[in-house]
């Protein structure tokens, strides 16, 4: 006997019926690409998508083609999340930290039919236009007082603000198939080429309804949050859908992502809320002890996409008393899988032991199941000592991704995340390492991410980094990269002197560079795999 509810499918457009419904006059503020700040309503960008989905339908774009986006946090950004998806077309949103060789190879294997770009990319669209023969149209998210004159793009050029303006309001969101396609986001293809990771309405709406939870990101209307990690990065972790569901201020950035900017933009709009990778905390925590200053209103930050060393944590909570909650996610996760939320007991442990806690990645959220496992497939314990790889399942994990070039990545229904954890008791997951990263020393595994993290407790230390040299008696030994904080004296004897008594003496570095800088990605993590390819074979000089 089956239940006698209503079936209402799951659909995108839905986040932004009920926002517009129910939270119409909640704010939303974006620092614009032309200087100034923007200000306007759920009413407005309802409203407006309304518009740019007629004007999609006008440029011809059919139901299930792709749209991609080239832009910065904003309102016109958050305006395409909606049209494009909830008229039935999808998503994709472009990183532009990528290689343009890469955007090319992105826009042609997804065959988008229109590009929307802000007007900082304008060179990098017209280096990529002439290669690409998918996209019909070009969109400057701009108006017309602002569109550029001098362009390689010709009559392929539009002007987005004319889109909205030469069409109306009235549009009915049309009833999808809820497992229809949403949105597209591919992988950093830090090795070979980038994936796609194709996400339907059902899984974007259970991962909104999964992420906003009190355990989870802890959103509510009572939040005003500025997602800092771009909306071209996995859909901003879900928080501009978050958004709509809770009905939350919203604080878009746009490109000015530097300590100061950030700061002014929080205090400002007086943000509850806002997440980040560790990379970005780390400029602003800079500007605010430069200043000496504080935080008004901010209570809480997510910090994903990389381990958050103690250090930063502590700077947070201690220094600024806002909370840091340490999460962790894949492209093909949408992202969120788990995020370090205490239990009951937890917080009342002593102040050594939450940090130790915070540290690790957290515990699954509802809908997102995990297990690790030894080389040969065998389930092990949940003892907080041994360690396998990590494989995940779930409602909005990637089956397969997006052209067939791929095989399916599962492995008998669970999917790899190349990742190498421990589960304790609690079910708290903490990353050991990346498979790729884990030093492999005399037999025994060591892990970078906890080298990491005692270096980064040094006051003298800015960055640390610790890779797998290539060693001639142990095969690999750790090799810690430092970048130093301004006006730093700080020598490697003293660093190494300070891991004494604080990780297993063969864990411990033989040796400490320092450097000026250290490469970052598309996605604001680290590229270890150059910095191996440098100093790789640094102890096999000796």
């Amino acid at each position: 006997m089956q239940g006698l509810m209503m079936q209402q499918p799951l659909l995108v457009a839905s986040l932004l019926m009920h926002a517009e419904r129910h939270h119409s006059d909640r704010e939303i503020v974006s620092r614009r690409v032309e200087g100034d700040i923007h200000r306007y309503r759920y009413q407005d960008l309802a409203q407006r998508a309304r518009r740019m989905a007629n004007a999609l339908e006008s440029l011809g774009v059919a139901r299930g083609e792709r749209v991609g986006t080239l832009a910065w946090n904003g309102y016109r950004h958050m305006e395409l999340y909606f049209a494009v998806s909830g008229s039935g077309s999808v998503l994709h949103t472009l990183n532009p930290r990528l290689h343009a060789d890469q955007l090319v190879y992105i826009i042609e294997h997804a065959q988008d039919r229109v590009v929307f770009f802000d007007l900082t990319f304008l060179p990098l669209i017209e280096s990529v236009a002439p290669r690409v023969t998918s996209p019909i149209f070009f969109v400057a998210m701009t108006d017309r007082a602002h569109m550029p004159s001098d362009h390689a793009l010709g009559s392929r050029l539009l002007c987005y603000e004319d889109l909205i303006e030469g069409h109306s309001a009235d549009f009915d969101w049309p009833l999808l198939d809820e497992n229809s396609a949403s949105s597209l986001c591919y992988t950093s293809g830090t090795t070979g080429n980038p994936k796609g990771v194709l996400y339907s309405h059902r899984s974007t709406l259970l991962h909104t309804y999964a992420a906003a939870l009190p355990d989870s990101l802890n959103c509510s209307a009572r939040d005003a949050i500025l997602p800092v990690v771009p909306m071209f990065h996995v859909n901003a972790w879900g928080l501009p859908y978050i958004a709509c569901m809770v009905g939350a201020k919203l604080v878009f950035p746009g490109p000015a992502l530097d300590g100061k900017s950030l700061y002014q933009l929080i205090e400002q709009e007086q943000v509850t809320l806002s997440a980040g990778v560790p990379t970005v905390w780390q400029g602003l925590l800079s500007h605010v002890e430069s200043v000496e200053g504080s935080f008004s209103s901010m209570r809480r930050t997510i910090i994903g996409g990389a381990p958050c060393p103690t250090a930063m944590t502590t700077a947070f909570q201690e220094r600024h008393h806002v909370d840091v909650l340490h999460a962790w996610g894949m492209t093909e996760l949408s992202p969120v899988g788990t995020v370090c939320s205490f239990k009951a007991h937890q917080t009342a442990l002593p102040e050594a032991e939450r940090y130790a806690l915070q540290a690790k990645q957290g515990r699954s959220v509802f809908g997102i199941d995990m297990k690790i496992v030894d080389v040969a497939g065998k389930e092990l314990p949940w003892d907080g000592c041994a360690a396998g790889d990590l494989l995940v399942r779930g409602h909005w994990v990637t089956h397969e991704y997006f052209g067939g070039d791929y095989a399916s990545p599962l492995n008998d229904g669970w999917f790899p995340t190349g990742d190498v954890a421990k589960i304790d008791p609690d079910g708290f997951m903490q990353i050991v390492d990346r498979s790729k990263d884990v030093i492999k020393s005399g037999g025994e595994w060591i892990s970078s991410a906890d080298i990491e993290n005692v270096a980064g407790l040094h006051p003298e230390v800015a960055t640390a980094v610790c890779i797998a040299a290539r060693h001639p008696k142990w095969d690999e030994r750790p090799l810690l990269l430092i970048v130093k904080k301004p006006g730093s004296a700080l020598e490697a004897q003293e660093l190494l002197t300070f891991f004494d008594g604080r990780v297993a003496k063969w864990w411990k570095p033989e040796a400490v560079l320092f450097i000026d800088a250290v490469p970052i990605g598309a996605t604001g993590k680290v590229l270890k795999n150059k910095l191996r390819e440098q100093y790789g074979d640094y102890y096999m000089s000796l």
